[in-house]
């Protein structure tokens, strides 16, 4: 197939937040594997691991309803820009710490619900401003650049936590995410105004945050992805364990390890340039599921791995699977919600999407402190697959899909 310049990136609004994210995400991710290899560091209890999924999924849960609401009645993109500079002070708290040799598991896991909670009001900002960036038959491809964002940044951020840790020293992680949260600053700046349909502000958002669950819960197709989002992420639990898997399992270093956690997204990166030069995708349904279904099974197979090798394959396929997934189910919500929904949509959604693997990761502790972590990983690709069969029988619309008919977004 001739690779061409994919649509998105011909709104250049998009194309500044993109590049920006590209860059950003690089440093979260890097911060991400220095914070699980940081905890391994500080203790061999498995459920330390997974205790940091439990510090991120409380406060997404309290404060991601309101979040959304915040997002479509306020200004999106100037929301996205203070958020984004509460995620650069808890990186530059995690770095003075660890150069001041005073961190302990507990800084980290109040820094990252610190980090969560502000997630939980900018994600469903910056969710939501991209229909407003591009027109809506160009989703599928902004969606798809946007997973290459976020899969680029984490196949590099690993890679050099890796690498950074092992030459340098842990602090520097952190400074380095600091330090990558300036490209969305900048791309912000770039990008000017940018309009949404904003609901009328209220002094109190329950009214408007019981409108959004009510809208969600009589759609069949959101409510069905985002069951079934859930369910996938909940038991997606290789990347928890990846340290244990590394040092116990086979036997590798630092550096294997930055390989390793790098693998899923190699994977999701190469599927997403693939998407990303589609303008309609159709049978969307029956694609979805069969996404789901493959990334269940490979992460069984990770489970079953005792060489390095399989397990890079394994963890390729789970990424390429997940890419799939994530770009249709994102298309499907977006262009099935209205502009002044799309924030209490996205924060009821992250709720499903972070909350699922951040409970996974609480199982996935549990399951490895007792049966080892080659059999929670096993067990939750099972799991997986079980799950997205029920769902299936639940909504079966969901297995017919063919793509929705929505109306245009604004674009430049």
């Amino acid at each position: 197939m001739k690779l061409r310049i994919p649509p998105a990136l011909y709104h250049k609004r998009f194309a500044y937040l993109w590049f920006g994210l590209m860059i950003s995400v690089s440093g979260s991710q890097m911060q991400v594997a220095a914070l699980h290899w940081h905890v391994r560091e500080l203790t061999a209890e498995p459920f330390a691991l997974g205790a940091i999924g439990l510090a991120r999924i409380v406060p997404i849960l309290v404060f991601s309803l309101f979040g959304g609401a915040i997002a479509d009645s306020l200004n999106r993109r100037m929301l996205v820009a203070v958020t984004t500079l509460g995620e650069t002070a808890v990186a530059l708290a995690l770095m003075y710490l660890t150069f001041q040799n005073q961190i302990t598991l507990w800084h980290i896991y109040a820094l990252t619900a610190v980090q969560a909670m502000v997630n939980a009001f900018g994600g469903p900002a910056r969710q939501a401003l991209i229909p407003s960036l591009v027109p809506a038959r160009d989703l599928p491809s902004a969606f798809s650049l946007n997973s290459i964002a976020f899969n680029v940044g984490t196949i590099l951020g690993p890679m050099l936590a890796g690498v950074v840790i092992a030459r340098y020293g842990q602090g520097y992680t952190y400074l380095l995410n600091a330090i990558s949260f300036l490209a969305i600053l900048l791309a912000l700046a770039a990008m000017g105004p940018v309009q949404h349909a904003a609901i009328e502000r209220r002094s109190n958002n329950w009214q408007a945050i019981k409108d959004g669950i009510q809208f969600i819960w009589n759609n069949q197709m959101i409510k069905a992805t985002m069951f079934i989002d859930f369910v996938a992420t909940f038991f997606a639990s290789a990347n928890t364990l990846m340290p244990i898997i590394a040092r116990d399992v086979l036997k590798v270093g630092v550096e294997a390890y930055g390989w390793l956690s790098a693998a899923q997204s190699i994977g999701a990166v190469g599927a997403a340039v693939v998407l990303s030069q589609a303008r309609n995708i159709r049978r969307q349904g029956p694609i979805f599921l069969g996404a789901v279904i493959v990334f269940g099974l490979a992460t069984v197979a990770f489970g079953m791995s005792a060489d390095f090798s399989l397990a890079m394959a394994a963890l390729i396929i789970i990424g390429a699977a997940d890419s799939v997934s994530t770009v249709i189910r994102n298309t499907i919500r977006q262009l099935s919600t209205p502009d002044d929904m799309r924030g209490r949509m996205t924060s009821i959604n992250q709720m499903f999407f972070m909350g699922g693997p951040q409970l996974g990761e609480v199982e996935a502790g549990l399951a490895a402190q007792f049966f080892g972590a080659p059999f929670a990983i096993i067990s939750g690709g099972i799991g997986c697959i079980l799950g997205a069969a029920f769902i299936m029988s639940r909504w079966p619309v969901l297995r017919h899909y063919d793509g929705p008919q929505a109306a245009g977004a604004s674009a430049d």
